[in-house]
């Protein structure tokens, strides 16, 4: 444990644990699928921070759930590239880790009771595997299956996105379906990032990632590729009316995902930590772009 690490408070190591920023990729869909609710005329205030604030709780629930069940299965070595894991460094034990998961998976479910009233048992059943996911990641789901990805697209892209239109309309729509796909795509970019980081780590320790097996090449292509279908879909999807020409609003963000994505081709490493971060910020910015140019839609 480093000096800087013993000086900080358990409010700090609490905080180190909850990975503030993984966040804003939680909230992306929530965002996207509010703003077709809104746009369709269904937004509902308390549903959609009620999906929100448990699609945040859940994210928050895999981090601890990450952090200490790969600690208790040794999968995590000392020379690992990513944030600190509390676990590990010994900041936290194994018991208040596990504690802090399933109390936020508690409130969590305490969300989904209040989503069940409003919008049945569909949403029961898309809670508790979400939270079965959350825990199952770290183990054969992120090792040996090279299910990660596609679990990652399920419940942040096509869950957050329906689910959050659905307990607003009571209903699905073509578009909030379709527009799951980019939101999920650009958030399984933050598992590839954290994956072409950690591919060294992770042969060592017997990680097998989707990275891992691709190769630095073909994980770096394989990242383009999502990002750029992220930003094609959209004029696929106006010229179909499914979604009004200002969505295109979200091509704004461009630039930045561009940055990011030079990063991510130039660098290994430690440096990738800060575009792993800006992957994040590009599903945050992507969803509310897309929000603004819906709004916007609605009243020019």
């Amino acid at each position: 444990m480093t000096e800087i690490q013993e000086n900080l408070s358990k409010m700090q190591v609490w905080m180190l644990a909850i990975r503030p920023k993984t966040l804003p990729a939680a909230g992306a869909g929530v965002i996207v699928g509010t703003a077709l609710a809104f746009y369709d005329g269904y937004f509902q205030l308390l549903p959609a921070l009620a999906a929100l604030i448990g699609a945040l709780l859940l994210q928050i629930g895999s981090n601890l759930a990450n952090d200490v069940f790969d600690y208790l299965r040794g999968a995590e070595s000392k020379e690992r590239l990513g944030p600190i894991r509390v676990t590990q460094a010994g900041l936290l034990s194994p018991k208040e880790v596990q504690k802090g998961m399933w109390i936020t998976f508690f409130l969590a479910a305490l969300i989904g009771i209040y989503l069940i009233t409003i919008a049945g048992w569909a949403i029961l059943l898309i809670g508790l595997t979400a939270i079965l996911a959350a825990i199952a990641y770290t183990g054969p789901i992120s090792d040996k299956g090279g299910l990660a990805d596609i679990f990652v697209f399920l419940y942040f892209g096509v869950a957050a996105v329906v689910g959050t239109y659905y307990v607003q309309a009571l209903k699905t729509s073509p578009a909030a379906w379709w527009m799951s796909v980019p939101i999920g795509l650009l958030i399984v970019n933050i598992l590839v990032v954290n994956n072409l980081r950690d591919i060294e780590a992770d042969k060592a320790v017997g990680k097998i990632t989707t990275a891992v097996r691709m190769g630095v090449s073909a994980t770096r292509k394989e990242y383009l590729l999502l990002l750029t279908a992220s930003y094609l879909i959209l004029p696929v999807l106006i010229a179909i009316k499914l979604i009004p020409l200002w969505a295109l609003l979200v091509w704004l963000s461009i630039p930045f995902a561009k940055k990011v994505t030079e990063t991510i081709f130039d660098q290994l490493g430690h440096p990738l930590n800060q575009a792993l971060a800006g992957t994040g910020k590009i599903a945050l910015i992507y969803s509310l772009l897309f929000f603004a140019g819906l709004f916007l839609a609605s009243y020019l």
